[in-house]
């Protein structure tokens, strides 16, 4: 019975010890996305980001929900990193209407 009392605090301790800090961020992007390609291009290249977990993107929204782990990675460095190829990111919410910019060509066409 001892045994088995402490090899259940021992799991739950190891359990505790390996949890991840999993956040998601919302970002909107300047150029804005406006095709496959645009999506695929910020899906691409954040993928290699350390810490991230996962990446969705909504072209009709305009925006970016990536997925992360906090012990890794900030919302800072992920920002940072559209930089690296050819966007800047801003940080917005779930709710938060982001406005069209019509006539914007896309550039990865």
């Amino acid at each position: 019975m001892k045994k088995s009392i402490i090899t259940l605090m021992l799991v739950m301790a190891a359990m505790v010890a390996s949890a991840k800090d999993i956040k998601t961020v919302i970002f909107t992007t300047t150029p804005q996305m406006h095709c496959a390609n645009c999506e695929t291009k910020i899906k691409s290249n954040l993928r290699f980001e350390k810490g991230v977990k996962d990446i969705k993107t909504d072209v009709d929204e305009q925006k970016v929900y990536v997925t992360y782990d906090a012990q890794k990675t900030t919302e800072d460095k992920l920002q940072k990193s559209f930089e690296k190829f050819g966007y800047k990111a801003e940080k917005t919410t779930k709710d938060a209407k982001v406005e069209i910019h019509e006539g914007e060509d896309c550039e990865n066409m």
